[in-house]
């Protein structure tokens, strides 16, 4: 039997990794959720989530961890074949309205009893794309093909951006029911007084961080550069800092602190279907320098500085620039905050519900 949703009050199923962005996404729209009177029960795929993450979830959610990994951490496509299985059991145990699946692979051989919707945060073949100006490689093209069945599968599909948007159907070719809902975040303080230092965050073993180019800038800035994120990826990738400061992995309200206090934010990403670090630091009224890339055009033009993606002394003359200019980085610091007030957890959550209830009906329709 088919359960129908109420317009006010859901049961989500969301899964997640406590490894990358998806984690503080689905965390932070979780919280609006629950604040609207829905519950959720968190799914989690690959390595389980630290002490921190873990009891920040369980404040907000049923928190299930599965066996399966995320699609990105395998490279045989039937390791993700168990997960329709493993979710049968808490959709049926906790009466379930509507499936939140956070990579379109997942959706592929599920058959739920309710709306299935899937979010693009990011796949191989348009990172390939962006990073490598190239299709997919024949070791990753299974992805592409159980993408475009997760597309099919799903009652409605998100990207974060309409750059994202794009780039998928550049890709995979037409997406029935595809939306554009933007990410959110929480808003923090503004810091008391700025420090004379350029702050970067990111997962940086991941070759489309770009942490080669930043580090080369900063062999040539007035400023110091600071780089906050993990350069060891699950799969031994690493990156390397010279000249900029590798701060590691930090807990995120520490990260948040540094860049609040920060004189200026980068971001160098030649890949970013969204950017929640440049959100948040935006949300603190920090300058934004970014890389020139669709997405951050589409979400930041007037708002920041940009820079040639692949080019340090670009980086840097923008960065030494504004580091000269105090006026100049107020300016711009504010209209990044103002900016930044389109992207609020309200407005995503909102958003959000209008697709969950076009999913119901598309699943009615089937």
């Amino acid at each position: 039997m088919l359960r129908t949703l109420t317009p006010r009050s859901r049961r989500i199923l969301m899964t997640v990794d406590a490894m990358g962005g998806v984690w503080r996404y689905a965390l932070d729209l979780t919280r609006e959720f629950v604040d609207g009177g829905d519950s959720v029960l968190l799914a989690g795929l690959g390595p389980e989530p630290s002490t921190q993450q873990a009891e920040e979830a369980q404040s907000l959610a049923t928190l299930t961890w599965l066996n399966t990994p995320p699609d990105w951490m395998t490279r045989n496509a039937c390791d993700l074949d168990a997960l329709p299985g493993e979710l049968h059991a808490p959709i049926r145990d906790h009466a379930i309205d509507l499936v939140h699946l956070n990579a379109p692979t997942q959706a592929v051989g599920l058959d739920a009893p309710c709306p299935i919707v899937v979010v693009s945060h990011s796949c191989v073949v348009t990172w390939f794309h962006a990073v490598k100006g190239q299709a997919v490689d024949s070791a990753w093209d299974w992805q592409k093909q159980r993408n475009r069945r997760g597309f099919d599968t799903a009652d409605a599909v998100i990207a974060p951006s309409h750059s994202h948007a794009g780039m998928l159907e550049t890709c995979y070719g037409q997406i029935a029911r595809l939306n554009v809902v933007a990410n959110g975040a929480r808003p923090v303080a503004k810091a008391e007084k700025r420090q004379p230092l350029v702050f970067a965050a990111a997962r940086w073993w991941d070759e489309a961080k770009n942490a080669a180019v930043i580090d080369q800038a900063a062999s040539i800035t007035q400023w110091p550069v600071f780089a906050a994120g993990s350069t060891q990826g699950p799969d031994g990738q690493r990156a390397g800092f010279s000249h900029a400061v590798a701060l590691g992995a930090l807990p995120h309200d520490e990260m948040r602190s540094l860049m609040a206090r920060a004189g200026i934010f980068v971001s160098p990403s030649l890949y970013e279907p969204f950017g929640l670090a440049t959100l948040e630091a935006a949300m603190s009224a920090t300058p934004l320098v970014l890389s020139d890339i669709a997405t951050y055009r589409e979400l930041w033009d007037g708002a920041a500085l940009f820079y040639d993606a692949r080019d340090p002394h670009d980086l840097a003359a923008c960065i030494n620039r504004l580091s000269a200019d105090a006026q100049h980085r107020r300016e711009l610091g504010w209209a990044a905050l103002r900016r930044s007030r389109r992207f609020s957890l309200a407005r995503q959550a909102a958003a959000m519900r209008d697709v969950y209830d076009k999913a119901a009906l598309a699943m009615a329709e089937r």
